[in-house]
């Protein structure tokens, strides 16, 4: 028989700490979460791009709404990368995000229901939405044209996130006028901050003329490397720079998550038990579980449930008003 140090030596162990987070995570995921009082309008951006911010929207979105909650993904990325790993089919006829900014379209004519997750939907993105930037420019209040379209959605839901290029344009600041919350993926590599205070720099300049309520309150780990020193290294820097808007779970390195898009699906969906979907899961969780300030506005969309008070009806409470933006 083992004596105890040697039984605590194998429980300390890499595999070992794995195999009980895993363990921790599937025993969670049945488990649901707290509806957040209003809306939680959610922002992934970074200007660098390939650091996981679309497979971090869709993942996030798709645990959120495992948990029973309803979630709206936008696709303000004229690749249309959110939409196929969802499942929807965003070819060039189909009603998308560029006829919501463009056209004027409400934002129910486009929505779709994601096939795969109960309680998940998705505004797909066409080609189309590669000259937006330009169509923008002309037309009035061309910030604001995606808070307005968000602010008059009358289905109830608890979270949106809303996936932007990997630029700072006029997407992009639609995106930070019309949400309340910026989740910024930052992957686990050399250059990890790189490019990151340009960002810091546009939030603040929307926040100080636009939109009073935003703020960046989430920032994810993504391609973490648990063998390699740098990994650690990076993750140790950014936890430094950014002490309480970091979150615990750092989303790993994963063939599975690679995989998934290519069938149309989330990690969730396409390996549950994978170590990709299990960190997203935990990964939402914090999401989920973390207050929003206050004073950090409240719902733009969603009206009041059946037996759920405090849901505000559309453009109730955001903080600011389209008469003083």
């Amino acid at each position: 028989m083992q004596d105890s140090e040697t039984i605590d030596q194998i429980d300390d162990t890499p595999i070992a700490r794995a195999a009980q987070a895993a363990v921790q995570a599937i025993g969670r995921a049945g488990e649901g979460l707290p509806r957040p009082a209003a809306t939680r309008v959610i922002v992934v951006a970074n200007q660098k791009g390939g650091v996981g911010k679309t497979t971090s929207t869709v993942n996030m979105a798709a645990a959120l709404a495992m948990h029973g909650l309803r979630v709206l993904v936008v696709d303000l990325d004229p690749q249309g990368n959110a939409s196929t790993a969802l499942g929807i089919d965003h070819h060039a006829e189909v009603p998308s995000i560029y006829d919501v900014l463009v056209e004027g379209k409400p934002l129910a004519d486009v929505v779709q229901p994601v096939v795969d997750v109960e309680g998940l939907f998705c505004v797909p993105a066409t080609i189309d939405l590669a000259g937006a930037e330009i169509e923008l420019v002309s037309l009035v209040a061309r910030e604001s044209r995606l808070q307005r379209a968000i602010a008059a959605y009358e289905q109830p839901l608890d979270y949106i996130l809303i996936d932007c290029p990997p630029s700072l344009g006029l997407l992009t600041v639609n995106a930070l006028v019309a949400g309340l919350e910026v989740l910024i993926p930052i992957q686990c590599e050399y250059y990890a901050l790189e490019g990151l205070g340009q960002l810091l720099r546009n939030v603040e300049l929307v926040r100080a003329h636009l939109n009073p309520t935003l703020h960046v309150s989430t920032i994810l780990l993504t391609m973490y490397d648990a063998r390699t020193r740098l990994a650690a290294q990076v993750a140790e820097e950014v936890r430094t720079h950014f002490q309480q808007e970091v979150l615990h779970t750092a989303i790993p390195r994963s063939v599975r998550i690679s995989e998934a898009p290519s069938y149309g699906q989330t990690v969730l969906t396409y390996d549950p038990g994978s170590t990709g979907a299990l960190s997203y899961l935990e990964a939402a969780r914090e999401l989920a579980m973390r207050a929003v300030p206050a004073g950090g506005g409240g719902s733009l969309v969603g009206q009041q449930r059946d037996g759920e008070p405090g849901r505000s009806a559309p453009m109730a409470q955001h903080g600011t008003t389209e008469g003083n933006r």
